[in-house]
């Protein structure tokens, strides 16, 4: 990481953005890996309130798909749905609209500041299963994506 972000300051880059919400470690981390070589860790998203975080990020355009989920906390069926207020009505009370405790993680396809839309397809699902750290984080569905042109 720090050989990566010395070719950026090198470049003039000062600062790198986080979408991090609540995981005091891993900002902590950023903070120090980024501090080595001089550069700012930026967290917008800072403890933003994740039912709205999701709200917002639908009415603005952007669009993402979960591509991965720990199958303690969700089905597989949860594969490929749109991040979005409908999600948010299907989600079980204990997951975090964001899935940020590890719920499920999301893949960004579309968004204003894109020049344009990465077209995707649903590839394979596959599973894995991991040595537990605790009663829920035993296994993952993993979804593949496969970029596709619309043009071809």
């Amino acid at each position: 990481m720090e050989t990566a972000l010395a070719k950026l300051k090198a470049q003039g880059i000062e600062g790198a953005a986080f979408g991090d919400l609540f995981l005091e470690d891993l900002k902590a981390y950023r903070e120090t890996q980024l501090a080595k070589i001089g550069m700012e860790a930026i967290f917008p998203l800072w403890n933003m309130n994740t039912t709205e975080l999701v709200r917002s990020m639908e009415a603005s355009g952007i669009e993402a798909v979960i591509v991965c989920v720990n199958e303690g906390c969700l089905g597989k069926e949860f594969l490929g749905r749109k991040v979005d207020s409908k999600l948010l009505q299907d989600l079980p009370d204990n997951v975090d609209p964001c899935g940020e405790n590890g719920e499920y993680h999301s893949f960004v396809c579309n968004a204003p500041f894109f020049s344009h839309p990465v077209r995707i397809l649903k590839g394979e699902t596959v599973h894995k299963k991991y040595a537990a750290t605790n009663d829920r984080d035993s296994g993952f569905y993993f979804l593949d994506l496969i970029e596709y042109d619309a043009n071809s």
